[in-house]
């Protein structure tokens, strides 16, 4: 099948609004105004095919791709977007009068725990003051019900008790990353409070690792594999015995969804800041994660320790995600180990020169596939 042809599927199917995120229910988005910022990421790129499988009327705004190649230049060039930085405050408010969004995602963001020690202005300036910018935008949409902003796992003031953090715990931060976040979490509550009380629902969510095909980021640990690996050579490892909550990309997206869903229908019901994390079997170290990936990816594991210096990382982080099935139904569909066969078969078939677009899809559809046949209760 063409791309052409691929592309021409995405078109039907949203016409008919039938699709499933599990928590989400048949219909929910088709014909939704939908402001997605961050689309040109690894995580947006997916939740933007998405949202157009859904049937919703999203238009994603965020910088080029900061990588080549790229997921969104592999399957979503040709939906609509608007290229800009989330600082530009003049930008920002006139992509929002021209979508007039009913819903909005927040994902733009660095995203990079290690650019975060490179350039920590940046990365301040473009987590808190972007969110602010937006926010602020949002307050004269006059259709906007519900935004979703998008933190991180890293949230949390880790005192590397080996816990599973849950959304009573302390904000914090050591790194300018994880402060940034925690700050914009900070940031997103206050203007609730101040300027979204009685109007347009707001909240914040807290995935955990993600992982996927599609992610081409550096001093990522899959996107390392696939580089290592494809030379021959044994992936260098800064922790291997980290700890960390993996879960496929498609995992927090269907909670995104679901929580935007939420705040638009139970608002009074839904929670303000709500983690989605995966099944405790999957807080695996970085190293037992590279022995899955690289067997399945390339044949045999390996890595070798990088005994460089390192800025400091947390040694073991976890998630409880007990309040997103009590308020919203959600829960994890695939276990680490699906998550990785997935993730090395994406990167094996775009070695090989498959069409990704329709490798993306085929994903897409047998994950939704599966959340409608089950919804595991957690232990």
């Amino acid at each position: 099948m063409s791309a052409a042809v691929t592309r021409a599927a995405v078109t039907r199917n949203t016409s008919t609004g039938a699709a499933s995120t599990g928590a989400a229910a048949e219909g929910f988005w088709t014909g939704r105004r939908v402001l997605l910022t961050g689309h040109t990421g690894f995580k947006g790129a997916w939740l933007h095919l998405w949202l157009r499988l859904l049937g919703a009327d999203v238009t994603g705004f965020a910088l080029p791709p900061a990588t080549e190649p790229s997921l969104w230049s592999l399957i979503g060039e040709d939906s609509r977007s608007v290229l800009g930085d989330i600082r530009d405050a003049d930008l920002v408010r006139n992509v929002v009068a021209s979508v007039d969004p009913e819903i909005v995602i927040h994902m733009a963001a660095q995203a990079l725990v290690r650019e975060s020690y490179r350039d920590p202005v940046a990365t301040y300036a473009t987590n808190v003051q972007g969110t602010a910018i937006l926010l602020a935008s949002l307050r004269a949409a006059p259709r906007l019900e519900a935004t979703v902003v998008v933190t991180s796992d890293k949230v949390y003031a880790n005192d590397a008790a080996g816990r599973a953090f849950d959304e009573s715990d302390r904000l914090g931060g050591h790194d300018p990353y994880s402060s940034s976040k925690a700050c914009t979490e900070i940031l997103t509550a206050s203007f609730r409070d101040s300027f979204f009380a009685g109007g347009a629902a707001l909240a914040t969510a807290r995935a955990g690792n993600v992982i996927g095909g599609g992610d081409w980021s550096t001093d990522r640990l899959i996107p390392d594999c696939v580089r290592a690996l494809g030379e021959g050579r044994p992936v260098r490892l800064r922790n291997p015995g980290a700890v960390r909550p993996w879960q496929h990309v498609l995992e927090p997206l269907s909670g995104y969804l679901a929580l935007a869903q939420a705040l638009v229908q139970s608002p009074a019901l839904a929670p303000t800041a709500v983690n989605f994390g995966p099944d405790p079997a999957s807080f695996r170290s970085v190293s037992e994660v590279v022995e899955t990936f690289s067997a399945r990816f390339a044949g045999a594991p390996g890595w070798e320790a990088d005994l460089g210096s390192h800025p400091a990382e947390a040694p073991h982080l976890t998630l409880a995600s007990d309040l997103a099935w009590r308020t919203l139904g959600w829960t994890w569909s695939l276990d680490l180990e699906q998550s990785l066969a997935w993730t090395a078969d994406w990167y094996r078939a775009q070695r090989a020169g498959e069409n990704m677009l329709e490798v993306t899809l085929s994903q897409l559809h047998r994950y939704r596939e599966i959340r409608r046949a089950r919804v595991p209760v957690p232990a």
